[in-house]
């Protein structure tokens, strides 16, 4: 046989197993990628899986809710965007939940302490949510969906298909609209049941400006995981980033770009957090941000038993009423805000969008910071 030609005998078996390989992987990427299978629109919604509690219900599952329409909610308590849709899920609770809608949501934790149940429930609580809510400690649940967001709806039919999904916020009449569709579906009677919210709320003055130094802060973290990450880099300073759960003393230049944080001190950088390493007498150690916002919000875990205060300064000066965040305190020509648990605390609150240098100190060695959010 001529060379050329037992050649082309052996590779062609390795030729069709190349092709092979590649079929599956193309595969594999339009199932990621394109959320194909679980979870997906005109797909069997998977069930609950590996729920870790249940809070405001027994456990419960999509087959017995079958002949129902049942809306699942990802969400998470510290998330801003996630209690921005509070006052929607609430009243589509009020108006639809003896016309046969079920919302149950499953709560997928960011951070370690929002594993707790006792800090869900209190929060659930805190929130006004009545509705049945599924610990997925372990995104047992969240894997099922294929789901990548928090907050993040499915909707699901009286068949226990999902034909609909939002993820993030906004389009809640659109949303709305969907559910009374498959209500109605059901054979469920909506006369004089009106869509919409009357309590949503009023935008902000000003706008969001274009450039990057300038537009909407993103979200920060103080974690070395989320900053050791290809979207990181949260920290401003170089000594951050060589190596984690190091106790690193830092000096502010006081010289601050947006999207940026800024440390003053002695700190400690744990995987989840940011933690002030050492106790205080006078609030010299500090962490610093210049933001581009309306309103700032913070996730704080004390790590100790102990409440403790955070003072806050705005531009150098305390806060104003005017400016202040719902968890913030006066006296004695000072602003601050205590932490007592593990939570998502309104700092800044301010009627316009508007740039300033804000500044967050405590004494405590328990302080630590997960992460900033912010809203325009």
């Amino acid at each position: 046989m001529p060379l050329k030609g037992r050649l082309h005998t052996l590779r062609s078996p390795k030729l069709y197993l190349y092709l092979g390989l590649a079929l599956v992987l193309v595969w594999i990427a339009a199932t990621v990628f394109f959320d194909f299978g679980r979870g997906s629109l005109g797909n069997e919604a998977p069930d609950f899986q590996g729920i870790h509690r249940w809070i405001n219900s027994e456990p419960l599952s999509l087959k017995e809710l079958r002949g129902r329409v049942v809306l699942v909610d990802f969400w998470t308590y510290t998330c801003i965007n996630c209690i921005r849709t509070f006052p929607h899920l609430k009243d589509w609770q009020r108006k639809y939940a003896d016309k046969g809608l079920v919302i149950v949501g499953v709560h997928a934790p960011e951070f370690e302490f929002e594993k707790i149940t006792e800090n869900v429930a209190a929060s659930a609580s805190g929130f006004g949510l009545e509705y049945p809510i599924a610990q997925d400690n372990d995104f047992a649940t969240w894997r099922a969906y294929n789901n990548r967001f928090w907050p993040a709806k499915y909707l699901i039919d009286k068949e226990g298909v999902v034909r609909y999904t939002h993820f993030g916020e906004g389009q809640y009449l659109q949303t709305e609209e969907k559910i009374r569709e498959l209500l109605v579906d059901t054979g469920a009677h909506l006369g004089g049941v009106e869509p919409g919210i009357r309590s949503a709320g009023l935008g902000r003055a000003g706008a969001a400006r274009t450039t990057y130094l300038s537009r909407i802060t993103r979200e920060l973290y103080g974690g070395y995981q989320r900053n050791n990450s290809r979207g990181g880099h949260y920290i401003a300073h170089d000594e951050y980033y060589q190596g984690p759960g190091r106790v690193v003393e830092y000096q502010d230049f006081e010289f601050h770009q947006n999207n940026q944080v800024y440390l003053h001190g002695v700190w400690f950088n744990g995987p989840e957090a940011i933690r002030h390493a050492r106790e205080t007498e006078d609030y010299q150690d500090y962490i610093g941000i210049k933001f581009s916002a309306a309103s700032v919000n913070a996730v704080i875990n004390r790590q100790g038993a102990l409440p403790f205060r955070v003072n806050v300064t705005l531009d150098g000066r305390p806060l104003t009423p005017d400016q202040a965040g719902l968890d913030i305190e006066f006296a004695e020509g000072e602003s601050f805000f205590r932490v007592r648990e593990g939570r998502l605390y309104s700092i800044v609150d301010q009627p316009n969008f508007s740039i300033h240098e804000l500044k967050l100190s405590a004494n405590s060695d328990d302080f630590a910071l997960f992460a900033f959010t912010f809203g325009s």
